[in-house]
């Protein structure tokens, strides 16, 4: 994957569904903007013409002819590297070569977790080799029974991955994908099951940190 070559700064939140990281890269992304950084909130799947289509398919609004089934894996993988490298040309990268703090709420880390659960993680990283890699990427850890207690309570109709059995295998995955990218990528790992306030603070702590770094270079 490339190495940085911008101005700004790439913030990555990840973590299984019910987590939090749409509640901390929302809470972050409004912290910094009060401290005065320009900053750019995004998410993947993005809200661009691949990510709608991803989108449709993880609410069952895609899929197969005839209701055979959903998007297969494979299918899946290959729109979720698609949107990410028009997300990055489109949105992400023009803003870090502006200087902006990026906040992404989920990435490649996401694509290794939840298809490498069902395919090759080997063929995911390679579909994904023109990503660029985040400057930090923060990882919520939380228990399984209390993620899925958080996804009941927000209600909404269930997404394709959202089952208890699905998640069960997208942890596991998680920490085999953070295993295998801990020595390039720089991964700060939370206890994401805390208070939202204190994961906030932890997690603004280590962007502060970061942009403070960028700021001196």
């Amino acid at each position: 994957m490339k190495r940085r070559a911008w101005k700004g700064r790439f913030i990555v939140f990840e973590g299984i569904d019910g987590s939090g990281t749409t509640t901390q890269a929302t809470l972050a992304a409004a912290a910094l903007r009060s401290d005065g950084f320009r900053v750019l909130q995004t998410r993947e799947p993005s809200g661009r013409p691949i990510g709608r289509l991803i989108r449709q398919g993880l609410q069952g609004r895609v899929g197969l002819p005839g209701g055979a089934g959903p998007l297969t894996e494979e299918t899946l993988a290959l729109l979720f590297a698609a949107d990410r490298l028009d997300h990055l040309e489109a949105e992400i990268l023009p803003a870090l070569r502006q200087g902006e703090l990026v906040i992404c709420d989920r990435y490649l880390l996401s694509s290794l977790a939840y298809q490498g659960a069902a395919c090759s993680i080997d063929w995911v990283e390679q579909i994904n080799a023109g990503a660029v890699t985040p400057d930090l990427t923060i990882f919520l850890e939380v228990k399984l029974a209390a993620a899925s207690r958080r996804r009941a309570a927000r209600g909404g109709s269930r997404e394709l991955f959202e089952s208890d059995v699905r998640q069960r295998q997208v942890s596991r995955q998680y920490r085999a994908a953070i295993a295998r990218l801990a020595k390039r990528d720089r991964i700060l790992v939370l206890d994401g099951g805390r208070p939202v306030e204190q994961v906030a603070l932890e997690a603004q702590k280590a962007i502060r940190q970061l942009a403070a770094r960028s700021a001196v270079g």
